[in-house]
């Protein structure tokens, strides 16, 4: 199955038909715990479910061959992947973040592990300069996102790779807006991938989770110690509708990039439009990177900034028809919100400002609808 294409094993790998009624489909193990044979003595892993489930095995599979990894964990949310990861960290320990992250990410390292001595300092990861001059003596962890949420900043995975391995740092890679099928971090270097499998691995707005992926025999290990202490893990039909997802999500992923690229170049050329920053436009000035970083597309994402700031976004999102005002991403519909009020709210202001979340700009999750349609409601939604 490692040498099959992207979409055969979005369908097939980490599942087989049920042994015992031959089901297609990977049952729903809704079960809390296993019947043994003599104490100790139980199939495979299988003793309770936080510890591990055929269901959630199976998803942990098939997540971890989209990724290229050997090994993937799943998680009851993004958020809780995350936190799996810091702790793998100790007081006083330090972790680099890149500037312009989702606000959970900036609230859960600077108001919830911070509690805890772990030191975070934030760095525009585009600037090689500034990545290497914040390194300390106890940087353990580097963490990014790329496209950035929401200004949509390229970083070059490779390179930050490169200089935190020099410094003895793991590199973890939230890959949320592109997915295993626009970006593989792995294979540019990072030691783990983080998702909101919330997004567009669900795909349909109706399951919260999160996975961790990873090539490390050892990073994997005290993963799973964490995640069988800590037990943030999903549940059962939760993975189910994951797994659901991950057969179709090679082909909701053309059709998101395919609408996004139409209703970017489109805005682009709007008069009540500032600025649009999608990395498939050659006015993105990170798009060189994005071309060799990416592959298939550049995701779904838009952010745009638009003339007259609150009062002109305010009254954009509220006219839209076929966008919905809402937070989250990735789902087959259209979604719109305002970072500075709703995603990032929990940001400080200066540090909003500094990194240019205003009050005129808007992000866009295009959805997979007919990109005609899309094009006319933003249009009477700016009128």
């Amino acid at each position: 199955m490692s040498e099959a294409g992207f979409g055969t094993r979005a369908i097939h790998a980490g599942q087989h038909p049920d042994p015992t009624t031959g089901a297609i489909m990977t049952p729903i193990y809704q079960t809390a715990t296993y019947a043994q044979e003599s104490p100790g003595v139980f199939k495979e892993d299988y003793d309770y479910s936080r510890a591990a489930n055929p269901t959630r095995k199976a998803l942990e599979q098939n997540l971890a061959s989209l990724e290229g990894a050997r090994h993937g964990l799943c998680f009851a949310s993004g958020v809780s992947a995350e936190a799996a990861c810091l702790h793998l960290l100790e007081s006083g320990d330090h972790v680099l973040l890149c500037d312009d992250v989702y606000g959970g990410t900036n609230r859960l390292f600077h108001r919830v592990f911070a509690q805890l001595g772990i030191r975070t300092t934030l760095v525009d990861m585009t600037s090689e300069q500034a990545l290497a001059d914040a390194f300390e003596e106890r940087t353990r962890l580097v963490w990014l996102e790329t496209p950035t949420n929401p200004t949509l900043k390229i970083i070059d995975i490779a390179r930050v790779s490169e200089i935190a391995h020099q410094r003895g740092a793991i590199v973890c890679v939230d890959n949320t807006f592109c997915s295993p099928y626009l970006q593989q971090p792995l294979s540019l270097g990072a030691d783990l991938v983080c998702h909101s499998t919330t997004k567009y691995i669900g795909g349909h707005s109706d399951v919260i989770g999160g996975a961790l992926l990873t090539n490390s025999d050892d990073l994997h290990e005290r993963l799973k110690f964490i995640q069988l202490s800590v037990g943030a893990v999903p549940g059962i039909l939760d993975c189910f509708l994951l797994l659901r997802s991950t057969k179709t999500l090679h082909v909701r992923m053309q059709r998101h990039c395919d609408n996004a690229m139409r209703i970017a170049r489109h805005l682009e050329q709007h008069d009540k439009v500032e600025w649009v920053r999608y990395p498939g436009l050659e006015s993105h000035p990170q798009h060189d990177l994005a071309m060799r970083q990416m592959r298939h597309g550049f995701g779904g994402m838009v952010t745009i900034g638009l003339a007259g700031g609150l009062d002109a976004a305010r009254q954009m999102l509220e006219r839209v028809r076929i966008f919905t005002i809402a937070e989250s991403l990735g789902g087959v519909e259209s979604l719109i919100e305002h970072p500075a009020i709703m995603t990032h709210a929990s940001v400080p202001p200066e540090q909003r400002e500094k990194l240019g979340i205003t009050d005129g700009l808007v992000r866009l999750s295009v959805g997979i609808e007919d990109a005609d349609d899309l094009i006319a409601d933003l249009d009477q939604a700016l009128a």
